[in-house]
């Protein structure tokens, strides 16, 4: 135990220490291309992936990552813990994140996000919200980046299902790019607001994109979308040690059957 503590404290030491420069950096790249400043963002959050899986013991792997298309689309994916939003921006190609507009109020953490060109939602602001909503997805789009949305709007223990809203469904349909599913069981491993990251292997899933036609609609292809996840959180949960109580006795029971 004293050993978990003490690579999480250097973890921590190290994310203290790197994020002031990276922010800087981000600052004097503010007047370049919106590209060439997603960089110093992307390199941030590598470098604590890094961290992670050198120092804290936690590595990951990635299952159908063939399902990755060679076209920017919206990642739809699970939402446990604080390491998805640093895992996928390796796992993807550069995106942007779609962040509520009191994110950017955040002194220091808000400048920054502002940017990293995530796509802002006033959620006070209904009657524009969609058309602000579509305008900014397409300028994203234009700039090649792809779109990560976490449907179910927070972060949920493991084991549970959050209620999943249309707007990544609704994006991909209005912009015309393809809804990836992502499932991962990360939050057996680094719980909500946690301090300690806990060692193992996180397993990630990508699905084959739901592609947006005539036939298909946003509620189908958000309700194709859960299915599918919430289908492979049932067959990778159960490992962690903040793993959920009943999918652990599953696991157990079924390594013992076979």
């Amino acid at each position: 135990m004293l050993s978990l503590w003490l690579r999480n404290l250097l973890y921590w030491l190290v994310l203290i220490v790197i994020t002031p420069l990276f922010f800087f950096l981000l600052l004097l790249s503010a007047p370049l291309p919106r590209r060439a400043r997603h960089v110093f963002g992307v390199s941030w959050a590598q470098s604590l992936l890094w961290m992670l899986e050198h120092v804290i013991g936690l590595k990951y792997k990635v299952l159908g990552a063939e399902n990755i298309p060679d076209q920017p689309s919206v990642i739809c994916s699970k939402h446990q813990s604080g390491w998805e939003t640093l895992a996928l921006q390796k796992i993807f190609p550069w995106q942007v994140y779609v962040a509520k507009r009191e994110l950017t109020w955040i002194p220091v953490f808000g400048w920054g996000l502002v940017l990293m060109n995530p796509i802002i939602i006033n959620r006070s602001d209904r009657a524009n919200a969609n058309q602000r909503l579509l305008e900014q997805g397409l300028e994203r789009k234009r700039h090649r980046f792809w779109i990560t949305v976490f449907p179910e709007g927070t972060r949920t223990k493991p084991g549970v299902v959050g209620k999943y809203k249309l707007g990544a469904a609704r994006m991909a349909k209005q912009f015309d790019m393809p809804l990836v599913p992502v499932a991962h069981n990360a939050g057996e491993f680094w719980p909500r607001n946690a301090f300690l990251k806990y060692p193992g292997e996180i397993t990630v899933v990508v699905g084959k994109p739901i592609v947006p036609d005539e036939a298909l609609g946003p509620e189908a292809m958000m309700k194709d979308a859960e299915q599918w996840i919430e289908a492979r959180q049932r067959e990778i949960g159960g490992v962690g040690p903040f793993a959920d109580a009943d999918e652990k006795r599953k696991r157990l029971a079924a390594s013992a059957a076979a």
